[in-house]
């Protein structure tokens, strides 16, 4: 059950249990139909998710491909007209061993030994086919409705590395065939805009097996990243923040100290420098505590608002490399906070408006999670109980609705995350605030009062963009690559009808390009009509300028605005306003 909480209310939010619930029961059935079609098949994980399901599956040499996705489906039809009820029992831990030992189930069988020591082991039976499950499920099998099995990926057992991959069938199941199908329209259409490649048709960035992970941005691409960088040093300086750099190699203690070492070392790349460990920093929040602690503090002082567009490297396994979306190294758009306590309300409610005024700018709607203590965590109980409050009173201080997601903080500190929702209806989270006791206590980081007693700041760490290079492939996806005119990479192209033309259709060009507006020049002997195409349907430019001996002899400009088949007659000094026009609105 999903709680919500608005202005100090909570409501219980069920819309989503029904369908959780049916797609935990649709993996058991399609678990159930791999088996009788593989019986050597042997399971690991079968979870619902946010967007559907999938299996971890372990089918020896078999190599299964989309094309047995139809066999699948038509057994898991036949196991759902058998309506089998799902009944639930419990084992011991030993006798759980022994029943899943004598199934060959050796995924399962590790599984129960990370249980806790004293805890039952919940099973649910379907017919013959026997899961290792705490539920909940549906009553049986014929209750569940329309799904779809999607594709298949790699995942290694326990996401290691170093244990064998298993084979991923991802699927999505839905409680009407309408819903199924809108979700298949849904994904044609995400497929259409997918950034790796509208990226690569407009030649933004590249991949390359030189640098898995490791993104290039070509010319175009920069035009984008430092648009995005341009907009972002101009809000932060209107909102008093301080741009630092900090080096991207630092002394392992460094790391030590801030708990990253404990908690994320398997995702840190390091090295050794005069004979002793550093580490590529996977974050720049202690370059920032480093900055702050370069002298003494008064409180006078804060907020201390320091800003930084740091790249980052963090060791993500290759299978979970996606594009822009998950890569090896990026650029974070961080800031870290130092306030008092008595700051802290005000403060995330000028963040919170802050990144508000940034997704506006680009058109996007979003939604609010706010993320509490994990299991592997540093601090008090009252410290965090106190930070967890300060980030509820500055989301109902702005009667901003917001839901809870237990257990899933930062392990320093409670967070806010923002999940943005594109044109065609997906989630990212991308922006982020987090409220932070530990690092300061770590650092014993200090500032003194008015009384000129030492006192220990709290910080603040926050995102807006998240990473600007996922953000680039959110944006992609979310314009189909049609950008807003402030950030096409060419905002006007020339299409030159006839070099007969070329004198003007050039002066054409330099004089846009003195008004600072990014023009280039199709010279090509071309026919105008493949030109305007290459300009729409590939390049997607926002404007097309057609130069032609009419336009010459009138002085003037024929214009074809992207997406619009019209085209309008206009003088030069009319299409330089256009264009400033169009790219002001979006400042």
């Amino acid at each position: 059950m999903k709680i919500i909480k608005c202005s100090g209310q909570t409501v219980q939010c069920p819309c989503g249990e029904d369908l959780r619930i049916m797609r935990h029961t649709a993996a058991h059935v399609m678990a159930q139909a791999v088996k009788r079609l593989y019986p050597q098949a042997i399971f690991a994980y079968g979870p619902p998710t946010e967007n559907g399901f999938y299996y971890d599956i372990d089918l020896g040499d078999v190599k299964l491909s989309e094309s047995d996705f139809k066999t699948i489906e038509m057994e898991m039809q036949n196991i759902i007209k058998e309506n089998l009820p799902l009944k639930p029992f419990t084992l011991s831990r030993e006798e759980a061993v022994k029943f899943m030992l004598e199934r060959g189930e050796k995924y399962k069988v590790e599984h129960i030994g990370d249980l806790a020591a004293d805890e039952g082991v919940s099973f649910y039976r379907q017919g013959e086919y026997v899961d290792m499950c705490r539920g909940p499920h549906l009553v049986s099998t014929g209750a569940v409705k329309s799904f779809r099995l999607l594709n298949i990926s790699g995942a290694y057992w326990k996401n290691d590395s170093s244990n064998k991959m298993l084979t991923r069938i991802n699927a999505v199941a839905f409680l009407s065939e309408a819903e199924l199908d809108r979700f298949m329209t849904l994904l044609e259409e995400a497929k259409k805009r997918d950034h790796r490649k509208i990226g690569s048709q407009m030649q933004l960035f590249m991949f390359s097996e030189d640098g898995v992970g490791f993104p290039f941005f070509l010319p175009k691409g920069m035009i984008i990243k430092n648009e995005l960088i341009n907009y972002w040093r101009t809000v932060h300086q209107k909102s008093g923040y301080n741009e630092i750099s900090s080096p991207m190699i630092m002394h392992r203690r460094l790391w030590e100290t801030s708990g990253h070492w404990e908690h994320y070392k398997d995702n840190m790349y390091c090295t050794q420098i005069d004979g002793e460990d550093f580490c590529v920093k996977p974050m720049n929040c202690p370059g920032s505590i480093l900055v702050y602690n370069s002298r003494p503090r008064s409180y006078r002082e804060l907020p201390l608002r320091i800003a930084e567009l740091g790249t980052v490297h963090r060791h993500e396994l290759r299978g979970a490399l996606q594009g822009l979306f998950r890569v090896r190294c990026f650029t974070q758009d961080d800031a870290h906070i130092f306030i008092t306590r008595d700051q802290i309300t005000d403060e995330i409610v000028k963040v919170v408006n802050l990144i508000d005024e940034v997704y506006s700018v680009f058109g996007f709607e979003y939604t609010v999670e706010l993320s509490t203590r994990p299991e592997n965590s540093m601090g008090s109980d009252e410290d965090w109980q106190a930070a967890t409050d300060g980030l509820a009173a500055a989301l109902d201080k702005l009667s901003l609705a917001y839901t809870i997601n237990e257990g899933d903080g930062a392990f320093y500190g409670p967070k806010i995350d923002f999940h943005l929702r594109d044109s065609i209806g997906r989630t990212w989270q991308c922006g982020t605030i987090q409220l932070d006791f530990q690092l300061p206590l770590n650092f014993d980081l200090c500032y003194t009062d008015e009384n000129d007693r030492r006192q220990r700041p709290i910080m603040i760490h926050r995102v807006c963009f998240g990473s600007i290079e996922r953000f680039i492939g959110i944006l992609t996806e979310h314009f189909a690559g049609k950008f807003p005119v402030f950030l096409s990479p060419v905002q006007v192209r020339i299409l030159q009808i006839s070099e007969k033309n070329s004198e003007y259709a050039q002066s054409i060009c330099d004089k846009l390009r003195g008004k600072n507006i990014r023009c280039e020049l199709d010279n090509r002997n071309e026919k105008i009509g493949y030109m305007i195409r290459q300009a729409q349907l590939v390049d997607r430019i926002p404007f097309m300028v057609i130069v032609g001996q009419k336009e010459e002899e009138q002085n003037t400009v024929s214009v074809r605005e992207l997406d619009c088949a019209q085209t309008r007659t206009m003088s030069c000094d009319e299409l330089v306003s256009m264009v400033k026009e169009r790219v002001d609105c979006m400042n």
